[in-house]
């Protein structure tokens, strides 16, 4: 099964199925045997009998929704993670950049960061001085180099990592969305240092939900969905499909909202209450609920508001950041002037908020809030900062955080 000497990477049959306790002391009492007869987990299987084979010197894309598995699998194939059941061969030295601070001691300095990691790949240090400076070079982080890496911020962070990534000599290198933290030079950057690995005949595993790069560098891609492989084929063939699955996947109810992998469980919420949001959630076009949402398509915020006390004019509010913090864009009842009246304890309001979906490819973060004012001072009554994310999905991402639509000609003069 394995003698092929062109193979790089071979899964055969993968299941990984995690236990998930409703309280930490469930996990407690099963790892002392207190009461074996009683089960206490559910069971999640995050693959499913993936099979899988990836060629020496390929650029192999995964792409799938949140929670389809490609972290999970990409956490096998470099040991992070052991499978429940399945075979797993690699042949080849692996990089692998998975989550952001993966491999990093946050009290060590970038350089001791540096040593460290190449110590745990098998150099020895005078390997590790050897290759010191390409990556000091690549990184481009100054004088932090010398700080504590709990003090960088994830740009740097990020540089670091893949500077040492790429600089240990890699035969396979395996990348998850980390890049998509860095600034669109640093970006720039490591898209063309995959170029220089392609043509060296390294093999590359790429996931990303920017699907221009998918596009762009990968020679064949596998779609996941829900821990199972939907299929491989051309980065096109599998773009189009995934689009399929994205338009016909129905993720959550309103009542089961606060089980959606979307619902950020850490939020910051604050205000008087006197208006309570309850409830929310994403829809696309076709009105399936969803967290994932087609460039250049329609979607519809929902958002569902309880009344404590009588209000003048509530104002409804939706905005959406980037996972950087950036305010993006947002609208509210009063800019757009379709709600300004007042409302009465006990009533409940279902407000939403419908737009085109031009923003460039990537993961965002939508806050909700509901405000007035009272005796002319601004009042919040509920905002709730980040309580979900939306994932964008596009193969076109021009410079910035969305598409102008431009039409462009070239013409003789």
């Amino acid at each position: 099964m394995f003698s092929d000497n062109n193979i790089a990477i071979q899964v055969n049959n993968l299941h990984k199925t995690y236990k998930l306790y409703d309280k930490p002391k469930d996990r407690l009492k099963e790892a002392l045997g207190i009461g074996r007869k009683k089960k206490r987990y559910k069971e999640h299987a995050a693959l499913k009998g993936i099979d899988l084979t990836i060629y020496k010197g390929e650029t192999i894309g995964i792409i799938g929704t949140n929670g389809s598995g490609k972290s999970t699998i990409l956490k096998i194939i470099t040991g992070v993670l052991n499978p429940t059941s399945g075979d797993v061969f690699v042949d080849g030295r692996i990089s692998a950049l998975l989550e952001l601070g993966a491999g990093f001691n946050m009290e060590y300095n970038g350089i001791e960061n540096v040593y460290l990691n190449g110590t745990m790949m098998g150099f020895s240090q005078k390997e590790i001085d050897e290759r010191l400076p390409a990556i000091l070079e690549f990184a481009d982080i100054g004088e932090y180099v010398n700080q504590p890496v709990k003090t960088y911020s994830s740009g740097m962070f990020v540089r670091l990592a893949f500077a040492v990534a790429i600089n240990i000599d890699p035969e396979i290198l395996i990348v998850d969305e980390a890049l998509s933290v860095g600034d669109v030079f640093f970006q720039a950057k490591c898209y063309r240092k995959f170029e220089e690995f392609k043509e060296m005949g390294k093999t590359i595993v790429f996931v990303s939900h920017d699907l221009s790069s998918i596009s762009k560098y990968c020679d064949r891609v596998v779609l996941l969905n829900q821990g199972e492989k939907l299929g491989e084929g051309s980065p096109k063939e599998m773009i189009d499909a995934y689009k399929q699955v994205l338009v016909g996947q129905e993720i959550h109810t309103p009542e089961g909202a606060e089980n959606d992998d979307s619902i950020n469980p850490h939020l910051l919420e604050y205000g008087t209450k006197a208006a309570v949001i309850y409830d929310q959630y994403l829809e696309d076009e076709k009105g399936n609920r969803v967290n994932a949402i087609i460039k250049g398509s329609k979607c519809t915020m929902h958002m569902f508001v309880e009344i404590n006390r009588d209000i003048t004019a509530p104002i409804f509010a939706f905005s959406i950041k980037n996972i950087k913090g950036v305010e993006i864009t947002g609208t509210n009842t009063m800019f757009e002037k379709t709600f300004l009246e007042s409302v009465k304890k006990g009533e409940k309001k279902h407000i939403t908020f419908t737009q085109m979906i031009d923003l460039n490819g990537g993961e965002y973060l939508i806050s909700l809030g509901v405000t007035g004012y009272e005796d002319e001072d601004f009042t919040v009554y509920h905002r709730l900062y980040d309580v979900m994310n939306m994932t964008v999905i596009s193969d076109k991402n021009p410079i910035g955080y969305y598409d102008m639509n431009s039409e462009i000609k070239v013409e003789d003069a």
